[in-house]
């Protein structure tokens, strides 16, 4: 009889699984990449029972956010234990992707004291997302040193952009008060940490970091270009009109406008909790990316915005 995966078997608000699976990692490699893919598998599952889930009309008397929460825990738990039995076999693939970069890695340095093996991270991830790891006191920057170059420059990237917009951030945050680095995180999004910033057709930039659309109403300068929109949760592309400023404080001023003064973003005034912020968003219709609540919820709860904002 096969002995049962004391991982699978685990609650999903256990707080010590992380921890766990760290010392998993040092100790034994080849059963802690086995365990992440799993779990990775998990999270896969996850999202999948959530579209369902979401797509399932709501109401009725025993729907409610505490209804919703807990419901939401026990999909999470049912997809630990459905990706446990491997299931869809992404655990398999994950698990020798990354046995390869182990191989690929095998001649490489040592890693930084306190720091997990470069092979263990997922491909393209900078370290700076682990900070947990770093030395007790030890500056983002100076674990930016033993960075690859790219990683390294996307770090810089992003404490630049989060230097460009925090003043204006901190305006809008009194003028809708929520949280400055809710506003950061979802301008972040929306541009790729000012990676994707939209651009006239001369290449000056328009400042529209929050993808704000040129509407009827608008009769200010416009920046026509592709840009993905879902349609019954499929991703098309089309070219839309998005709004143009002359600055990052103006564009941060006319976001807090729209917050303030449409109705259907009422729930987003004056919210103080990250999750609730972002799904209060993907109700009103602000973005038709299924995904886009919990894309910004994790900007907004990720060590990435934490670091970039503690070195600004």
């Amino acid at each position: 009889m096969k002995a049962p995966d004391l991982a699978s078997q685990r609650l999903v608000l256990d707080p010590a699984a992380a921890s766990d699976l760290r010392n998993r990692l040092r100790q034994d490699p080849q059963t802690g990449v086995r365990q992440a893919a799993r779990q990775f598998e998990g999270m896969l599952l996850h999202l999948m029972l959530k579209s369902m889930r979401d797509a399932t009309p709501a109401g009725g008397l025993l729907d409610s956010e505490q209804s919703r929460f807990f419901s939401a825990i026990g999909d999470q738990q049912l997809a630990q234990e459905l990706a446990s039995q491997a299931p869809l076999g992404f655990a398999g693939l994950i698990e020798k992707q990354l046995a390869q970069q182990q191989k690929g890695v095998a001649a490489a340095a040592p890693p930084a004291p306190g720091l997990p093996p470069q092979s263990l991270l997922p491909v393209g991830r900078p370290l700076a997302v682990v900070p947990a790891a770093l030395p007790a006191g030890q500056r983002p920057q100076a674990a930016a040193a033993a960075l690859p170059a790219g990683s390294a420059d996307s770090s810089q990237r992003r404490r630049d952009f989060v230097e460009r917009v925090w003043p204006h951030a901190l305006d809008a945050a009194a003028r809708t008060a929520v949280p400055a680095h809710f506003l950061v995180a979802q301008s972040a999004l929306e541009s790729g940490w000012g990676k994707r910033e939209l651009r006239t057709a001369d290449g000056s930039p328009s400042f529209n970091v929050f993808g704000i659309k040129a509407g009827r109403g608008w009769s200010g300068a416009t920046v026509e270009v592709p840009t993905t929109e879902f349609v019954d949760g499929v991703a098309q592309t089309v070219r839309a009109k998005f709004r143009a400023y002359g600055s990052y404080a103006e564009a941060f001023r006319d976001y807090a406008q729209l917050l303030s003064n449409h109705p259907r973003y009422s729930s987003v005034i004056g919210q103080q909790d990250g999750v609730q912020f972002a799904r209060s968003l993907q109700r009103a219709g602000y973005a038709t990316d299924p995904m886009y609540a919990d894309k910004l919820a994790r900007i907004i709860g990720g060590n990435t915005l934490r670091q970039a904002l503690s070195a600004a």
